[in-house]
């Protein structure tokens, strides 16, 4: 995992985002929540492979269920504006609650917004 982070932000070693995601990769497929997180990014944002909304919501659902606060959130971005998922605007609303409770100001103040759209 260490290694794909050096190869993103060309930390000591030249910046490939493509060699980056390959061993996000390889760390996530061995269950480590961080790296399917950082996983999910790079599909989120075509950042070393092809940019897939429904693949990035699968890595962030993997990181997402063994409690990674950024992936719960994530994840509540991709049901609220349908990215990846069908648009689910109750199961945001939870996954942002689930952010909040694990440590994510970001989730909070999008869980106010969320609820708001939803009235």
């Amino acid at each position: 995992f260490k290694l794909g982070v050096c190869f993103a932000e060309g930390e000591g070693i030249v910046e490939d985002k493509a060699e980056a995601a390959k061993w996000y990769r390889a760390a996530a497929e061995q269950g480590y929540a961080r790296a399917q997180f950082y996983l999910g990014v790079c599909f989120a944002d075509g950042e070393g492979v092809a940019e897939d909304k429904a693949e990035a919501a699968k890595w962030y659902r993997a990181a997402a269920d063994q409690g990674h606060a950024n992936a719960v959130f994530k994840l509540g971005l991709c049901f609220l504006y349908g990215a990846g998922v069908d648009k689910d605007q109750a199961t945001s609303v939870k996954m942002f609650e689930l952010a909040t409770s694990l440590g994510s100001e970001q989730a909070q103040r999008t869980l106010v917004f969320a609820q708001q759209s939803s009235s």
